[in-house]
């Protein structure tokens, strides 16, 4: 079940979750992500020809989605496991499972940044992000909605019901309030400290760790997390490498879509970007500029839709068969063509825990 937490604890609506946080530090024993790969007890030469999202092998197996780009972006279908070489460590791997993945499952996550920089903007992200749930999501996609600022708040929980998630988005107010010092599961003072005369805080890194262990984590296939977020964090108690190894652990791809009103940051401009990058690259996304603009933020919504419909499933049995948590790098590199890749960076191997 998710564990997000609230520094006020003063939430309406009848969407609004707020439960207690499992950051690292605020449990002595949190549990462990699931490791990206999949087991049990059938025969794998029975398997080979299904996608990884139904995949049932006696062996552990890694699997990665990705894009295909040409040196103008356009993405490059129809592709085959002959078009591409795989490593490990700069190891050569074998590719045992490749199809192109366009109808398998679906969870979406979309995590929308209600602090007070987004006052001028947050009308417009919920209604083209309503309307990019609306057109994305099919009969077996489910997704779920998180507003950040101060507060970490689930609004909805997993569903397909796209009036349900465009109600949660409906939910999300600008928030700009004090943090309580009333002590909580994650300490007296919450991510922010008590009394601080700065900026009030956007919790960015810390709902990327909880989207991603809290609920990517207990999903299976495909899944995506879309931040709509300027990408400044103000308060979080984890760090960018934190959220970014979250995420990798889920095995759950991030989109940013950077909606910044300059206006708001006068002269001293925002350096959200640079960060929001490294989470991106790391997953197997992209940061998307839109600024201001409903037209650009369309185009964003879109071209990350065309994404999600147009990735390569690939996977493989490591010849490193060791399970001892380290993080292995892996590479998708094209044999001919001026292709760009787009995937993450690798996973960690963690022992697979049964449920």
């Amino acid at each position: 079940m998710l564990k997000l937490y609230c520094n006020s604890c003063l939430l309406a609506g009848s969407f609004v979750v707020a439960l207690s946080l499992s950051l690292p530090g605020a449990a002595q024993n949190p549990p462990a992500p699931a490791a990206p790969a999949a087991s049990s007890n059938a025969s794998a030469n029975d398997q080979q020809d299904q996608s990884l999202g139904t995949l049932k092998v006696n062996v552990d197996v890694v699997q990665l989605f990705f894009n295909v780009k040409d040196k103008h972006g356009a993405l490059i279908p129809n592709l085959t496991k002959d078009n591409f070489d795989l490593f490990e460590d700069g190891q050569p791997q074998t590719i045992k499972y490749f199809k192109a993945e366009s109808d398998l499952p679906l969870t979406l996550g979309m995590l929308i940044d209600s602090s007070g920089s987004q006052m001028r903007v947050l009308d417009m992200e919920k209604e083209v992000g309503a309307s990019f749930l609306e057109s994305t999501l099919r009969p077996k996609d489910e997704a779920f909605v998180i507003a950040f600022d101060v507060d970490i708040t689930l609004l909805q929980d997993f569903t397909n019901s796209v009036s349900r998630l465009r109600h949660a988005l409906n939910e999300a107010k600008i928030n700009t309030g004090g943090v309580g010092c009333s002590g909580g599961p994650i300490g007296p003072q919450g991510p922010i400290p008590c009394g601080s005369s700065g900026p009030r805080g956007t919790a960015l890194y810390d709902a990327v760790y909880l989207a991603s262990h809290d609920e990517f984590s207990h999903e299976v296939g495909r899944k995506a997390m879309i931040l709509l977020t300027d990408g400044e964090d103000e308060g979080s108690r984890l760090k960018i490498k934190d959220a970014i190894e979250a995420a990798q652990k889920a095995d759950a791809i991030c989109y940013v879509l950077l909606i910044a009103d300059r206006g708001f940051y006068g002269g001293m401009g925002y350096h959200g970007d640079s960060e929001m990058k490294k989470l991106t690259q790391e997953t197997g996304g992209r940061v998307i500029e839109v600024g201001n603009k409903i037209d650009k933020l369309r185009q964003a919504f879109d071209q990350i839709s065309q994404e999600l419909r147009s990735q390569y499933n690939i996977g493989y049995v490591p010849t490193n068969t060791a399970r001892d948590g380290s993080f292995r790098k892996v590479e998708i590199k094209p044999k001919q063509g001026d292709y760009k890749i787009q995937a993450r960076s690798g996973y960690y191997a963690t022992a697979h825990h049964e449920e």
